[in-house]
């Protein structure tokens, strides 16, 4: 993703103060106060259980950020006091690509019809690369989470394998791990007599990294905590998800 991220700044008009990565080959392994002090904002995507401490990282140093690391959402509180008086902006989402969520938009208007017909039930499942260390993936979540706001007789998630009968009121959204698929996101609309299948599937990481970079433009005089959806509802011009 870096690697993209960069590519998408550059084509931007954007220049790349320094490159991050305590693992990889980098300009420096941590963030410092002198690369904060020469850089306009943060991109990152990182692993879960550093996303608090490079929050706090972004706060001491006053250097805001656009945040695509998932599987710390459980943490969501913590991360607000860290960053509450912090002054910085700090946008975050599980899915920064402009066409996923042109696709969230037609999962949410889905479930909405299928809750009228009892015949029909919905469920998904997504597929993503061997590295991928959360599952499910954070997009998943909030795919899920798009269509319960939607379906009214979906009321309980759930990820894990089932050795049951699904209920009536569980949306059962399933993870495969495996190869180097970027990103793949399917939910069925099924009954007895039809299938309806929506899926997202993404080419490469190119258009997560473009709408990164284009959520750091965005952000770039906003001060506050921002999920990628204000974002989004913003360029596109839309009012709801």
């Amino acid at each position: 993703m870096g690697k993209e991220v960069e590519k998408a700044l550059l084509q931007r008009g954007h220049a790349v103060a320094a490159r991050i990565d305590p693992a990889q080959p980098a300009d420096s392994k941590i963030l410092t106060k002198e690369i904060a002090a020469s850089s306009d904002i943060a991109i990152e995507f990182s692993a879960p259980d550093a996303a608090l401490a490079n929050a706090e990282n972004y706060a001491r140093f006053g250097l805001s950020a656009v945040v695509g690391t998932t599987g710390w959402y459980s943490r969501l509180d913590d991360m607000k006091k860290i960053l509450s008086t912090s002054g910085i902006g700090y946008l975050y989402g599980s899915n920064f690509s402009i066409g996923a969520h042109i696709y969230f938009a037609l999962v949410a208007a889905a479930a909405e019809l299928a809750a009228t017909s009892p015949e029909y039930d919905v469920l998904g499942y997504e597929i993503h690369h061997k590295r991928k260390k959360d599952s499910p993936s954070g997009t998943a979540l909030s795919i899920a989470k798009i269509i319960m706001a939607a379906h009214a007789r979906k009321k309980a998630l759930v990820t894990e394998k089932l050795d049951r009968a699904v209920k009536e009121d569980e949306l059962h959204f399933a993870s495969v791990r495996g190869g180097e698929f970027p990103g793949t996101h399917t939910v069925l609309v099924d009954s007895a007599f039809d299938t309806i299948e929506l899926t997202h599937t993404a080419r490469s990481r190119g258009g997560f990294a473009l709408g990164a970079v284009r959520a750091a433009e965005w952000l770039a005089d906003r001060k506050g905590i921002f999920e990628v959806g204000e974002f989004i509802r913003d360029i596109l011009g839309r009012k709801g998800t």
